[in-house]
Protein backbone atom coordinates (compact mmCIF):
# COMPACT_ATOMS: atom_id res chain seq x y z
CA UNK A 1 0.00 0.00 0.00
CA UNK A 2 0.99 3.77 -0.51
CA UNK A 3 0.32 6.73 1.09
CA UNK A 4 -1.88 7.86 -1.87
CA UNK A 5 -3.72 4.16 -2.07
CA UNK A 6 -7.55 4.61 -1.32
CA UNK A 7 -10.51 2.14 -1.72
CA UNK A 8 -12.15 4.16 -4.54
CA UNK A 9 -8.39 3.04 -6.18
CA UNK A 10 -8.66 -0.83 -5.30
CA UNK A 11 -12.01 -0.56 -7.14
CA UNK A 12 -10.74 0.71 -10.32
CA UNK A 13 -7.54 -1.80 -10.41
CA UNK A 14 -9.68 -4.81 -9.76
CA UNK A 15 -12.51 -3.88 -12.02
CA UNK A 16 -9.67 -3.70 -14.60
CA UNK A 17 -7.93 -6.86 -13.34
CA UNK A 18 -6.89 -9.57 -16.01
CA UNK A 19 -4.10 -11.42 -14.34
CA UNK A 20 -6.09 -15.02 -14.57
CA UNK A 21 -6.54 -15.99 -17.95
CA UNK A 22 -8.23 -18.72 -17.29
CA UNK A 23 -11.14 -16.63 -14.78
CA UNK A 24 -11.27 -13.61 -17.34
CA UNK A 25 -12.15 -16.29 -20.44
CA UNK A 26 -15.01 -18.15 -17.51
CA UNK A 27 -16.25 -14.73 -16.48
CA UNK A 28 -17.07 -13.70 -20.17
CA UNK A 29 -18.24 -16.43 -21.51
CA UNK A 30 -20.55 -16.57 -18.85
CA UNK A 31 -21.49 -13.07 -19.29
CA UNK A 32 -22.35 -13.98 -23.31
CA UNK A 33 -24.20 -17.17 -22.46
CA UNK A 34 -26.18 -16.22 -19.45
CA UNK A 35 -28.64 -18.23 -17.58
CA UNK A 36 -31.74 -18.03 -19.09
CA UNK A 37 -33.48 -16.65 -16.11
CA UNK A 38 -31.10 -13.71 -16.98
CA UNK A 39 -31.30 -13.23 -20.67
CA UNK A 40 -32.10 -9.59 -20.98
CA UNK A 41 -29.57 -8.55 -18.25
CA UNK A 42 -25.93 -6.86 -19.38
CA UNK A 43 -23.93 -9.28 -17.56
CA UNK A 44 -21.17 -7.05 -15.23
CA UNK A 45 -18.69 -9.84 -16.92
CA UNK A 46 -15.48 -8.45 -14.63
CA UNK A 47 -13.70 -9.01 -11.23
CA UNK A 48 -16.10 -7.88 -8.66
CA UNK A 49 -14.86 -4.89 -5.73
CA UNK A 50 -15.51 -4.81 -2.23
CA UNK A 51 -18.72 -2.95 -1.02
CA UNK A 52 -19.48 -0.79 2.09
CA UNK A 53 -18.62 1.64 4.56
CA UNK A 54 -15.23 2.97 4.59
CA UNK A 55 -15.07 3.75 8.51
CA UNK A 56 -16.67 -0.24 8.50
CA UNK A 57 -16.08 -1.95 11.82
CA UNK A 58 -17.16 -4.63 10.65
CA UNK A 59 -15.10 -6.78 7.48
CA UNK A 60 -17.39 -9.67 5.93
CA UNK A 61 -15.42 -11.89 3.84
CA UNK A 62 -16.43 -14.53 1.18
CA UNK A 63 -15.17 -16.32 -1.30
CA UNK A 64 -15.65 -15.34 -4.73
CA UNK A 65 -18.33 -13.54 -6.58
CA UNK A 66 -21.00 -16.08 -8.17
CA UNK A 67 -21.37 -16.98 -11.81
CA UNK A 68 -24.80 -15.54 -12.06
CA UNK A 69 -24.53 -13.04 -9.09
CA UNK A 70 -21.84 -10.88 -8.58
CA UNK A 71 -20.44 -11.63 -11.59
CA UNK A 72 -24.06 -10.89 -13.45
CA UNK A 73 -24.83 -7.51 -11.25
CA UNK A 74 -21.61 -6.06 -10.32
CA UNK A 75 -21.69 -5.99 -6.81
CA UNK A 76 -20.10 -8.24 -3.99
CA UNK A 77 -23.07 -11.18 -2.47
CA UNK A 78 -25.78 -9.55 -4.63
CA UNK A 79 -28.41 -11.18 -7.22
CA UNK A 80 -27.91 -14.73 -5.63
CA UNK A 81 -29.74 -16.46 -2.73
CA UNK A 82 -26.78 -15.95 -0.44
CA UNK A 83 -26.68 -12.16 -1.40
CA UNK A 84 -30.29 -12.58 0.02
CA UNK A 85 -29.33 -14.19 3.07
CA UNK A 86 -26.43 -12.52 3.80
CA UNK A 87 -27.79 -8.98 3.49
CA UNK A 88 -30.81 -9.78 5.47
CA UNK A 89 -28.62 -10.68 8.50
CA UNK A 90 -27.10 -7.39 7.96
CA UNK A 91 -30.34 -5.50 7.87
CA UNK A 92 -31.68 -7.15 10.73
CA UNK A 93 -28.32 -6.17 12.72
CA UNK A 94 -28.39 -2.44 11.95
CA UNK A 95 -25.82 -2.52 9.13
CA UNK A 96 -27.77 -1.94 6.14
CA UNK A 97 -30.69 0.34 5.10
CA UNK A 98 -32.82 -2.93 3.59
CA UNK A 99 -32.82 -6.50 3.98
CA UNK A 100 -32.25 -7.31 -0.03
CA UNK A 101 -29.56 -6.19 -2.60
CA UNK A 102 -30.86 -7.46 -6.23
CA UNK A 103 -28.18 -4.86 -8.82
CA UNK A 104 -25.81 -2.31 -7.92
CA UNK A 105 -28.47 0.86 -8.38
CA UNK A 106 -30.94 -0.63 -5.24
CA UNK A 107 -30.13 1.82 -3.20
CA UNK A 108 -28.39 -0.88 -0.73
CA UNK A 109 -26.20 1.16 1.89
CA UNK A 110 -24.08 0.06 4.40
CA UNK A 111 -22.99 1.52 7.89
CA UNK A 112 -20.71 0.07 10.26
CA UNK A 113 -19.74 -2.93 7.65
CA UNK A 114 -18.06 -3.82 4.45
CA UNK A 115 -18.26 -7.00 2.31
CA UNK A 116 -15.40 -8.30 0.28
CA UNK A 117 -13.89 -11.66 -1.14
CA UNK A 118 -10.45 -13.55 -1.46
CA UNK A 119 -11.21 -13.61 -5.15
CA UNK A 120 -12.93 -11.14 -7.00
CA UNK A 121 -13.65 -13.26 -10.20
CA UNK A 122 -16.36 -16.14 -10.58
CA UNK A 123 -14.28 -18.96 -10.66
CA UNK A 124 -15.72 -21.91 -12.79
CA UNK A 125 -17.19 -25.01 -10.10
CA UNK A 126 -16.72 -21.83 -7.62
CA UNK A 127 -12.92 -23.18 -7.40
CA UNK A 128 -10.11 -20.94 -7.65
CA UNK A 129 -6.81 -21.88 -8.28
CA UNK A 130 -3.93 -21.42 -5.38
CA UNK A 131 -2.01 -19.05 -7.58
CA UNK A 132 -5.40 -17.42 -9.07
CA UNK A 133 -6.06 -17.05 -5.33
CA UNK A 134 -2.30 -15.61 -4.92
CA UNK A 135 -3.41 -12.95 -7.69
CA UNK A 136 -6.23 -11.83 -5.49
CA UNK A 137 -4.80 -11.39 -2.01
CA UNK A 138 -3.12 -7.90 -2.18
CA UNK A 139 -6.46 -6.55 -3.04
CA UNK A 140 -7.82 -8.05 0.12
CA UNK A 141 -4.59 -6.92 2.02
CA UNK A 142 -4.84 -3.28 0.44
CA UNK A 143 -8.57 -3.62 1.76
CA UNK A 144 -7.97 -4.42 4.97
CA UNK A 145 -5.18 -1.71 5.40
CA UNK A 146 -7.61 1.10 4.54
CA UNK A 147 -10.38 -0.07 6.24
CA UNK A 148 -8.33 1.24 9.75
CA UNK A 149 -11.64 0.58 11.86
CA UNK A 150 -12.15 -2.63 11.55
CA UNK A 151 -12.38 -4.77 14.82
CA UNK A 152 -13.59 -8.09 13.53
CA UNK A 153 -13.39 -9.83 10.75
CA UNK A 154 -16.22 -12.62 9.93
CA UNK A 155 -14.87 -15.36 7.87
CA UNK A 156 -17.56 -16.93 5.44
CA UNK A 157 -16.24 -20.44 5.19
CA UNK A 158 -13.39 -22.38 5.32
CA UNK A 159 -11.62 -20.25 2.06
CA UNK A 160 -11.89 -17.27 3.35
CA UNK A 161 -10.24 -18.39 6.65
CA UNK A 162 -7.19 -19.84 4.59
CA UNK A 163 -6.83 -16.57 2.59
CA UNK A 164 -6.71 -14.32 6.31
CA UNK A 165 -4.73 -16.48 7.73
CA UNK A 166 -1.75 -16.24 4.85
CA UNK A 167 -2.32 -12.66 4.85
CA UNK A 168 -2.18 -12.44 8.33
CA UNK A 169 1.04 -14.64 8.70
CA UNK A 170 -0.81 -17.05 11.28
CA UNK A 171 1.13 -20.18 11.76
CA UNK A 172 -0.42 -22.81 12.53
CA UNK A 173 -3.05 -21.59 10.30
CA UNK A 174 -6.31 -21.57 13.31
CA UNK A 175 -8.97 -24.15 13.01
CA UNK A 176 -11.86 -24.18 11.10
CA UNK A 177 -15.10 -23.85 13.59
CA UNK A 178 -18.29 -21.50 13.29
CA UNK A 179 -17.81 -19.21 15.89
CA UNK A 180 -14.69 -20.04 15.98
CA UNK A 181 -12.19 -17.03 16.62
CA UNK A 182 -8.60 -15.81 16.41
CA UNK A 183 -6.89 -12.20 17.66
CA UNK A 184 -4.96 -10.89 15.24
CA UNK A 185 -3.03 -7.63 14.83
CA UNK A 186 -3.41 -7.14 18.59
CA UNK A 187 -7.04 -5.18 18.22
CA UNK A 188 -8.78 -7.50 15.53
CA UNK A 189 -10.30 -10.62 15.59
CA UNK A 190 -10.79 -13.14 13.17
CA UNK A 191 -14.65 -14.94 13.42
CA UNK A 192 -15.67 -17.65 11.32
CA UNK A 193 -18.78 -18.72 10.16
CA UNK A 194 -20.37 -21.09 7.99
CA UNK A 195 -20.60 -19.55 4.14
CA UNK A 196 -24.11 -18.85 3.60
CA UNK A 197 -24.52 -20.65 0.41
CA UNK A 198 -27.40 -22.09 -0.44
CA UNK A 199 -25.47 -26.21 1.04
CA UNK A 200 -25.66 -24.64 4.62
CA UNK A 201 -28.90 -22.34 4.23
CA UNK A 202 -31.31 -25.07 2.83
CA UNK A 203 -30.38 -27.49 4.91
CA UNK A 204 -30.95 -25.37 8.04
CA UNK A 205 -27.21 -25.89 8.99
CA UNK A 206 -27.42 -22.05 9.18
CA UNK A 207 -30.43 -20.10 10.38
CA UNK A 208 -31.49 -16.79 11.12
CA UNK A 209 -33.87 -17.92 14.70
CA UNK A 210 -30.72 -16.83 16.65
CA UNK A 211 -27.55 -14.61 16.87
CA UNK A 212 -24.39 -14.97 17.22
CA UNK A 213 -21.13 -12.61 17.56
CA UNK A 214 -18.08 -11.67 19.56
CA UNK A 215 -19.69 -8.78 21.01
CA UNK A 216 -17.48 -7.79 23.34
CA UNK A 217 -14.62 -6.61 20.82
CA UNK A 218 -17.37 -4.41 18.88
CA UNK A 219 -18.40 -2.71 21.83
CA UNK A 220 -14.92 -2.30 23.01
CA UNK A 221 -14.29 -0.92 19.58
CA UNK A 222 -17.14 1.68 19.78
CA UNK A 223 -16.85 2.83 23.56
CA UNK A 224 -13.17 3.68 22.53
CA UNK A 225 -13.84 5.89 19.52
CA UNK A 226 -17.23 7.47 20.59
CA UNK A 227 -16.76 10.98 22.19
CA UNK A 228 -19.35 10.09 24.97
CA UNK A 229 -18.87 6.23 25.54
CA UNK A 230 -21.87 5.47 24.66
CA UNK A 231 -22.29 2.49 22.10
CA UNK A 232 -24.79 2.94 19.40
CA UNK A 233 -28.05 1.34 20.17
CA UNK A 234 -27.93 -1.76 17.30
CA UNK A 235 -24.52 -2.54 19.61
CA UNK A 236 -25.73 -1.46 23.01
CA UNK A 237 -29.10 -3.02 23.19
CA UNK A 238 -29.61 -6.73 24.63
CA UNK A 239 -32.40 -7.76 22.34
CA UNK A 240 -32.82 -9.77 19.30
CA UNK A 241 -30.58 -8.33 16.18
CA UNK A 242 -28.93 -5.55 17.58
CA UNK A 243 -26.89 -8.25 19.86
CA UNK A 244 -25.18 -9.38 16.68
CA UNK A 245 -23.18 -8.46 13.54
CA UNK A 246 -24.39 -11.38 11.97
CA UNK A 247 -27.85 -13.26 12.76
CA UNK A 248 -26.12 -16.71 11.90
CA UNK A 249 -26.16 -19.99 13.96
CA UNK A 250 -25.66 -23.80 13.36
CA UNK A 251 -29.00 -25.87 13.59
CA UNK A 252 -27.39 -27.73 16.64
CA UNK A 253 -27.51 -24.97 19.33
CA UNK A 254 -24.19 -25.29 21.40
CA UNK A 255 -24.16 -21.63 23.61
CA UNK A 256 -20.46 -21.07 24.31
CA UNK A 257 -20.59 -17.29 26.57
CA UNK A 258 -20.31 -14.35 24.02
CA UNK A 259 -20.82 -16.73 21.04
CA UNK A 260 -22.62 -19.67 19.42
CA UNK A 261 -20.48 -22.24 18.09
CA UNK A 262 -19.96 -25.42 16.20
CA UNK A 263 -16.89 -27.42 14.93
CA UNK A 264 -17.02 -27.56 10.84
Amino acid sequence: MTVTDSLERVRDEITACGLCPRLVEWRERTAREKRAAFRDWDYWGRPVPGFGDPEARLLVVGLAPAAHGGNRTGRVFTGDRSGDWLYRALHRAGFANQPTSEHRDDGLRLTGAYVTAVNRCAPPSNRPTPEERDNCLPYLEREIALLADVRVIVALGGYALDGLARLFGLRPKPKFGHGAETAVDGDRTIVCSFHVSQQNTFTGRLTQERCWTRRSAVHESWRARSPSGVCPKRLSSPSGATRALLCLMPRTNSPVSALMTKSE
